[in-house]
C-alpha cells in the first residue's frame, strides 16, 4: 500500500504542475488579447489587421483547449483521491495519465509556436 500512495503522488504531482502551467498560459493569452486589441484601436493598413484576426481567433481556440486540460486534469486529480488504496496497482490510473501527458506535450508544443508567431507579429507592429 506505501507504493500505492507514492505512485499516486507521483501522478498526482504531474497534475498539479501541469494545472499550474495551464493557468499562466491563460493569463498569458489574456495579456495577448489586450496587446492585439491594442493593435486594432490604432489605424493600421489591412496588412497589420488580417494576421490580428487570425491570432485573435487562435488565442479563443487555445482558451478552449485550456479549459479542456484544465477539466481533464481536475477529473483526473479527483480519480486519484478517489483511489482505491488496497487495489492492486495495474497501471490504470498511470495508463488513463498517458494519454493526458501526451496531449499536453502536444498543447505545449503548439503553444510555444503561436507565442513566438505572436512575439514576431508584436515585434512588427508595436
Amino acid at each position: 500500500m506505501e507504493t500505492k500512495v507514492l505512485y499516486l503522488s507521483d501522478l498526482k504531482f504531474n497534475l498539479e504542475i501541469w494545472r499550474r502551467e495551464l493557468k499562466f498560459h491563460a493569463k498569458e493569452m489574456g495579456l495577448f488579447e489586450k496587446k492585439l486589441e491594442e493593435i486594432a484601436s490604432r489605424e493600421f493598413s489591412k496588412r497589420a489587421l488580417v494576421p490580428l484576426e487570425s491570432f485573435q481567433n487562435k488565442i479563443m481556440i487555445e482558451q478552449d483547449a485550456i479549459s479542456k486540460l484544465q477539466h481533464r486534469c481536475k477529473a483526473k486529480i479527483k480519480s486519484i483521491k478517489a483511489a482505491d488504496l488496497n487495489e492492486e496497482i495495474d497501471g490504470r490510473l498511470q495508463n488513463e495519465q498517458h494519454n493526458l501527458r501526451n496531449d499536453m506535450r502536444t498543447y505545449t508544443k503548439l503553444h510555444r509556436q503561436l507565442k513566438e508567431e505572436m512575439m514576431d507579429y508584436f515585434l512588427e507592429w508595436l
